[in-house]
């Protein structure tokens, strides 16, 4: 072969490595389905708050073309486009809008996620896990999928820097208070094993009364909230507002005056938005509870 020969071999290879090298790494999403790796994706869509966070954390949030309308931090995924809700999908918007990747979470109906693997679209699906550490997972995912990796190890670096530190910082606990963690507002509805937020109570060296039920989200009875007596009512809420109702709510109850939580008035207010959220501000939320439930192990300022 001479060398003219040989030099349009070469180029005609280096141009197919260019043009379809990246196409053959393939990796599987969650729900076990192939996503292929092509180009850097420019037309980003999330759905899911939590996606939304990692991918502006990522610097992405120029490439973020829709999110769902509970997508509220950071402020500026406020301006983006809203392709509906979590389960009430815009499937005509999304189209619309041609992605290059969409990203979905736990809790996008199945349905809905079918649907739009039928369209052929660039969806690559995430679940939520059942501890702390999956959003580690999830954050190093969404890099390899957006071609982000460097980016996202930073991130996750630090997020487990801190992680350390609390966890440091809780190493001389002597007592686990015992934790009713009250979510979705007045009423009793809380967290069993096998939730996150279960984790996240376990994580600040806290004792979830309702740990050894084998449900991720359950609705507490009332009699067994008097028996099991917690000693710390957190109350996940969206504001003070919210927070001062249920607070109000539980004190009035005349049947939960007796429980040690209410009579040390040992009730406290947690970001809904951090506690619920598995992305990297489930660290700040850890940090919270952490100096909620043991403060003396903690300084006043950080």
């Amino acid at each position: 072969m001479n060398s003219k020969k040989m030099l349009s071999v070469f180029l005609l290879f280096s141009l197919n490595a260019v043009l379809f090298g990246n196409q053959q790494k393939i990796i599987k999403d969650d729900l076990d389905f192939p996503y292929t790796l092509t180009s850097p994706p420019q037309r980003i869509i999330s759905l899911a708050p939590n996606i939304t966070e990692i991918l502006f954390d990522l610097d992405l949030g120029e490439k973020v073309v829709g999110v769902t309308r509970y997508c509220d931090f950071p402020e500026k995924a406020l301006k983006k486009e809203k392709i509906g809700g979590m389960i009430d999908l815009n499937l005509e918007k999304i189209i619309a809008l041609k992605p290059d990747l969409i990203i979905g979470f736990r809790g996008n109906p199945i349905r809905t996620v079918e649907r739009l693997r039928g369209l052929h679209l660039p969806l690559f699906v995430l679940e939520a896990g059942t501890n702390l550490e999956t959003i580690f997972i999830i954050i190093e995912k969404i890099g390899t999928i957006s071609q982000k990796e460097k980016k996202a190890e930073i991130l996750v670096e630090s997020l487990k820097k801190r992680y350390g530190e609390t966890q440091a910082a809780l190493r001389n606990v002597q007592h686990e208070p015992r934790v009713f963690l009250s979510i979705h507002g007045t009423g009793l509805w809380t967290c069993g094993k096998g939730s996150f937020l279960n984790d996240l109570v376990e994580k600040a060296r806290g004792v979830n009364i309702a740990g050894n039920i084998r449900r991720k989200w359950l609705h507490y009875n009332r009699e067994q909230l008097i028996h099991d007596n917690p000693e710390v009512i957190i109350i996940l809420s969206r504001s003070q507002r919210e927070f001062s109702n249920v607070k109000d709510w539980i004190k009035n109850e005349a049947h939960l005056k007796g429980i040690k939580a209410v009579e040390t008035d040992r009730i406290y207010f947690l970001d809904e938005n951090l506690a619920t959220r598995p992305g990297p501000r489930l660290i700040d939320a850890l940090e919270e509870l952490a100096r909620i439930l043991h403060p003396q192990f903690f300084k006043e300022e950080r």
